[in-house]
């Protein structure tokens, strides 16, 4: 009604009801006050053709300068008056439509080119002066936004902003330089969120194996490399030990047994009377056996400081609701700055794909169900999970029988031949049960695609702790094959190795058959138009699976997370050609804007604190082999560091109060205990912080669903109001 819109006209964020002419010279005032405020001549020194915003006439009620390309022409010289910043805010808050915008801003780079061509004229420079000069000019280019007009240039060097610009502009170009840049794009715009939460998580396991491998290698590989040992004559290289790790590879720096026990740079010789060094002895001789226990350890606590990090930053990017997401899409989603054809049809498919799972995440929510449907819905996923468990429970029986009657052939061939079957019948069952999961699930019928995840995560995830169970337990009992000249912990990190490689070849096997094979036969032979999906579950839980065997294998092989990266580097780029050549979009799109939390939740707690525990026992309850390793002749690996800090102690009476510190405080298990409390704690409170920050997130929004309500309500009332006074 008429009344209606009287009072919205009345609201200060409304410019209903004005004209064109009125708003430039309103703005044109303004314009020229903020001027006055920073530099204003006296009004006697003023002509009487100055121009009248100077001598304080108003331009709405001047009659003279009542037309409209007066006012803007007007509007145009305040505005050049003032610095590009101010300018750029200036036309920013003006309620005027994008054309008129347009028409001011061409005005005004017109009137700015012959200024600048009028008002510098350069002087000669030395050629630091030029280089400087050279500088501002690209800061104050690469500081311009591609659709506003060009800043005067006053001074080369008087444009932060430009220089701001340049540096967001390297930023940008690093992160580009990244691997995979372009291509987690275009996988996140075709594909959506939840497909791309899976090449995401595998970036972080490259992080993860980088800062391992960069450790181990620099304090201890490099090392022992300079220093090598006079091991037994290696045996050729024909190939096979690829598969098996044996072989060549037995004795090299791959695995334990080829580290020594010596310290370098050690001038002490041992004689019947005890340790006799000469004067000139080093200071700090380097001990190799404490260097390959200290790094292990300082690899698994860089490793659990990144874990946390990623996981409390996970859930902090994770909080909140969905309710309103689809607006914000909507009205907010486009970045302007894009400008290359490329970049935006990139950012058009995320936008549509981004919409799709919103709305598909909507319509689950909004389906109910009667409870006779429920009842049955029960009953289907109890059967479901029972046979789910009984499978479980024949997988272990049959790695158990496995691993139990294998035993060594005559020739080097069978030997070998027997080594890769155990990897081969749990890399087959790895392969063969996340099928048998998905048959369930189509059986289940799981409205939202996010539960279906879910439930396939967890199937697949007790089917691998379980089996790396059995399988950890069997390499501490030492129930491995191994001959009598190799070290125990060597033969652990061949399985180990072998069960790496034979996880990737299955993995290839799956993308070659599940996926290409598997498309060809819908097109070419049943003749339709659909292709597989990419299965997230599945894919993820491998990746675990890998990276779990990598830290369960770093004491028994220090170059094993050397292998993760090849193997997670050429997997990202087998996965992404198949993914796009392959597979289709998810037909019900899905959000997934809490599948990385859950990622990385599983990544921490069942893969890391299990492999941590399985290498604490390893450290302090089991005996190292007696005639290789670096730490033979010890009853335990822990033993070595007893033994350096009685060493440092006599050899030095002033730091006694280090071992000191390492009786009392690294010896003792109170110390452990508290460190783990205080892990969890931060841990249980960082959680307590998001689930606050969700409520405060839900009583936010519902404050400002009733602030739309109020609004209503004084509307109709100041109507009833006006509706009255008429009458």
């Amino acid at each position: 009604s008429s009344a209606s819109l009287r009072i919205l006209a009345s609201m200060p964020s409304r410019t209903i009801g004005r004209s064109l002419g009125a708003i430039i010279s309103q703005y044109c005032n303004r314009t020229a006050r903020l001027r006055r405020r920073s530099s204003r001549p006296p009004l006697q020194q003023l002509c009487h053709a100055a121009r009248p915003s100077l001598r304080q006439y108003d331009l709405e009620t001047d009659p003279i300068r009542a037309t409209l390309e007066e006012k803007r022409r007007l509007l145009v010289k305040e505005l050049l008056s003032l610095s590009p910043s101010q300018c750029s805010h200036m036309l920013l808050t003006m309620p005027l439509s994008l054309a008129e915008k347009h028409i001011l801003r061409r005005q005004l780079s017109g009137q700015r080119g012959p200024l600048r061509q009028h008002t510098h004229h350069w002087a000669p420079f030395s050629s630091c002066g030029w280089s400087r000069v050279c500088v501002g000019l690209v800061c104050t280019e690469a500081g311009r936004a591609p659709v506003q007009a060009p800043a005067p240039l006053l001074s080369p060097f008087s444009s932060p902003q430009g220089c701001r610009g340049l540096w967001y502009r390297l930023l940008s170009l690093l992160r580009t330089a990244q691997p995979g840049h372009y291509a987690l794009k275009q996988i996140g715009g075709r594909f959506g969120s939840s497909v791309l939460s899976y090449f995401l998580f595998l970036k972080t396991l490259v992080m993860l194996n980088f800062f391992s491998f960069f450790i181990l290698l620099a304090f201890v590989v490099v090392l022992q490399a300079m220093y090598p040992t006079a091991s037994v004559s290696p045996q050729p290289f024909t190939g096979l030990e690829l598969l098996t790790g044996a072989g060549y590879f037995t004795h090299s720096l791959l695995y334990y047994g080829y580290y020594s026990n010596v310290t370098l740079n050690d001038h002490c010789t041992s004689s019947p009377q005890g340790n006799v060094c000469p004067l000139a002895a080093p200071l700090l001789p380097y001990n190799l056996p404490l260097a390959y226990l200290f790094s292990v350890g300082v690899c698994f606590l860089v490793t659990c400081i990144l874990l946390v990090y990623s996981v409390s930053r996970s859930f902090r990017e994770s909080v909140g609701s969905s309710t309103g997401d689809l607006a914000i899409k909507v009205f907010c989603a486009w970045d302007f700055k894009v400008i290359q054809r490329r970049s935006v049809k990139l950012q058009c498919e995320n936008i549509c794909t981004q919409l799709k799972e919103l709305l598909g995440e909507q319509r689950s929510r909004s389906r109910s169900q009667s409870r006779c449907q429920c009842l049955r819905r029960c009953v289907i996923v109890l059967l479901a999970w029972l046979l789910a468990l009984g499978s479980v429970s024949g997988c272990v029986l049959a790695v158990h029988y496995f691993s139990e009657h294998m035993h060594v052939g005559s020739g080097r061939w069978q030997q070998e031949a027997i080594l890769l079957v155990l990897p081969f019948v749990v890399s087959l069952l790895n392969a063969l049960m996340p099928h048998l999961y998905n048959l369930l699930a189509v059986w289940e019928k799981q409205d939202s695609p996010v539960t279906q995840v879910y439930v396939a995560i967890i199937r697949n995830l007790i089917l691998k702790t379980v089996v790396l169970t059995v399988l950890c337990y069997q390499w501490l009992s030492r129930s491995v094959i191994c001959s009598t000249e190799e070290c125990w912990e060597t033969c652990v990190g061949q399985d180990l190795y072998r069960f790496m490689v034979m996880d990737f070849i299955f993995t290839l096997l799956d993308t070659l058959f599940g996926e290409l094979i598997w498309r060809l036969i819908l097109e070419k032979r049943l003749k339709t138009k659909q292709r597989p999906e990419f299965d997230i579950a599945r894919n993820v839980l491998e990746l675990i699976y890998g990276q779990t065997l990598t830290w369960l294998g770093i004491l028994f092989a220090p170059l094993l997370p050397a292998v993760q990266m090849l193997k997670l580097l050429l997997l990202f780029y087998i996965k992404k050609t198949s993914l796009m050549r392959n597979c289709q979009s998810p037909r019900q799109p899905w959000q997934a804007s809490r599948m990385s939390t859950m990622f990385i939740t599983l990544l921490c707690f069942p893969s890391f604190l299990g492999a941590a525990a399985f290498l604490s026992y390893t450290i302090w309850s089991l005996q190292p082999s007696e005639t290789c390793g670096p730490f033979r002749g010890l009853e335990t690996i822990y033993e070595s560091g007893k033994r350096w800090v009685l060493v440092l102690e006599k050899s030095n009476p002033n730091i006694t109060w280090f071992a000191w510190v390492y009786q009392h405080l690294l010896e003792n298990s109170c110390l452990l205990f508290f460190m783990s409390v205080a892990l969890i704690a931060v841990i249980y409170f960082n959680i307590q912080v998001v689930t606050g920050r969700q409520r405060v997130i839900c009583l936010l929004q519902e404050q400002i669903a009733n602030e739309g309500e109020d609004k209503v309500f004084l509307i109709q009332k100041l109507h009833s109001v006006y509706e009255q006074r008429h009458r």
